[in-house]
């Protein structure tokens, strides 16, 4: 069910109404009430695949009960191996199993040997690379005694299963949301209000920029191969606000949508076009998997701790995962790799940790020092998207040689007219409304308060034309295929 969809916008107010006014007196019936909806919200897709939240879900309650009767280290490992094993065999299998068998086939090619690689028919389940990650926080969590394992499967299924979150983060950690289901939550306007209002931003960006810009970045990069250098740019650059206004998109109606029922998400996203180098960027960028990466990988294999040539393994460790996660492909771990080859100056210079507060927290605009520094990190970005957003490695420096060519400089030529003008001109308004917002969990957070209400309303009207005026046609969220 996509949040975007006439569906979704059945489904949520009556799932709205049954949390307040039927089962509010009884905290199990809410958790009830939010398993069935999740499982309703995530069948609407594909029922087959219930099965693998379900099944994923009562392993990890188990694991965490078995936990808690046991003090034997070997024991406590085994349980956990089990967890790793399960979740990690059901993502490793429906995600990667093509592509381990067509890599192993294209090895032996090399060797001047021919072999068929055996493929699997199978569909990716929608938000596996989520929750898989979600419900295995709690169980390395529990393992390293970080938090007491739940006794209360309902309210675990609901951790798990939570449906604003469910197929496309922020990823969670049990530390934070499962504690929420134990307490009894009572209706707060102010705060269904303010979820609203981050629901209103999280559509405007999905649906007016997002699926605008969409239609040029596909139409330049499945057509690059004849397009100028200028045109390629504008394509990287199309993409960039694509993936951005679809994921934070995403990542603001489900917290918005979180609020509505009494419960406080992560942030996820924290205006990472502002950023002012690449070690910023990755602070402000898919905040959730970044933090689970650092905490569950980065550390574990020694952080920042020893010598250079281990800060250096496991820096690219942490970034090549966190490109193969997001898909079977080699362009994903390219894009990986570029970011930890932009990271690592930063890093090894003990530059990494500069700019850590807001860009221009205490001016209107930025020094002309941050202007470019924003300006160069975004140009930096757009680059390394260019390897997430191709087909495969041959098109991404195919893209990069006729960029790099005389034909920057030449006009853009094909598919870029009044209406990628208009889209140009919106994605410039939407960034002038974010940095005015900059310092706020969301950009219209606390926008328009000092306006009378007059005012203020008609600026939420504003926005809602525009989604209905201006919206592009209808995309999947990027996330899901991951």
């Amino acid at each position: 069910m996509l949040f975007n969809s006439i569906e979704f916008a059945i489904f949520l107010p009556i799932v709205f109404l049954l949390y307040w006014f039927v089962t509010n007196k009884n905290l199990k019936m809410q958790n009830a009430l939010v398993v069935a909806a999740s499982y309703v919200f995530y069948g609407w897709w594909d029922w087959r695949f219930l099965s693998l939240i379900v099944f994923s879900s009562f392993v990890d309650y188990t694991v965490g009960l078995g936990l808690a009767k046991t003090q034997e280290q070997n024991k406590r490992k085994a349980l956990l191996v089990l967890s790793i094993l399960v979740n990690l065999g059901f993502l490793g299998f429906f995600k990667y199993f093509n592509f381990f068998a067509e890599s192993f086939a294209d090895a032996f090619t090399l060797l001047g040997k021919e072999m068929a690689p055996a493929r699997l028919n199978v569909i990716l389940p929608v938000g596996i690379s989520f929750y898989t990650f979600q419900t295995l926080s709690y169980s390395i969590d529990v393992y390293k005694r970080k938090m007491a394992p739940t006794r209360d499967i309902l309210s675990f299924f609901a951790f798990v299963s939570f449906f604003p979150q469910l197929v496309a983060g922020p990823i969670e950690r049990a530390t934070n949301l499962l504690p929420q289901f134990y307490k009894k939550r009572t209706f707060d306007y102010a705060k269904a209000v303010d979820g609203m209002r981050q629901i209103l931003w999280g559509l405007f960006k999905k649906v007016v920029i997002a699926d605008n810009c969409a239609l040029f970045a596909n139409q330049i990069f499945n057509d690059s191969a004849s397009v100028n250098g200028s045109t390629l740019v504008l394509g990287a650059v199309f993409f960039a606000f694509q993936i951005y206004g679809d994921f934070s998109g995403y990542s603001d109606i489900a917290i918005g949508t979180s609020r509505l029922f009494g419960f406080k998400l992560m942030k996820n996203f924290a205006f990472p076009y502002f950023s002012r180098d690449i070690a910023e960027f990755w602070r402000r960028w898919h905040i959730s998997l970044n933090t689970w990466f650092r905490d569950y990988l980065y550390i574990p294999l020694g952080g920042s701790r020893g010598g250079l040539q281990m800060k250096i393994r496991n820096t690219f460790a942490i970034f090549l995962v966190s490109g193969f996660w997001h898909g079977a492909n080699w362009t994903f771990l390219a894009w990986g790799a570029i970011n930890a080859f932009f990271f690592l100056p930063l890093f090894v210079s003990g530059n990494n940790r500069n700019h850590l507060g807001i860009v221009a927290e205490n001016s209107f605009l930025p020094t002309i020092r941050d202007a470019i520094k924003i300006l160069l990190t975004f140009a930096l970005t757009c680059f390394a998207w260019i390897f997430f957003r191709a087909e495969n490695i041959t098109q991404a420096i195919q893209i990069i040689q006729e960029i790099f060519s005389a034909s920057l400089f030449e006009l853009p030529d094909k598919y870029i007219g009044f209406k990628a003008a208009r889209t140009l001109l919106l994605v410039a308004i939407f960034v002038g409304i974010e940095w005015l917002g900059r310092r706020n969990e969301y950009a219209i957070e606390k926008m328009f308060f000092s306006w009378k209400p007059f005012y203020r309303y008609a600026a939420y009207y504003a926005i809602v034309f525009a989604i209905i005026a201006f919206g592009g046609q209808e995309q999947q969220f990027i996330y899901f295929q991951f």
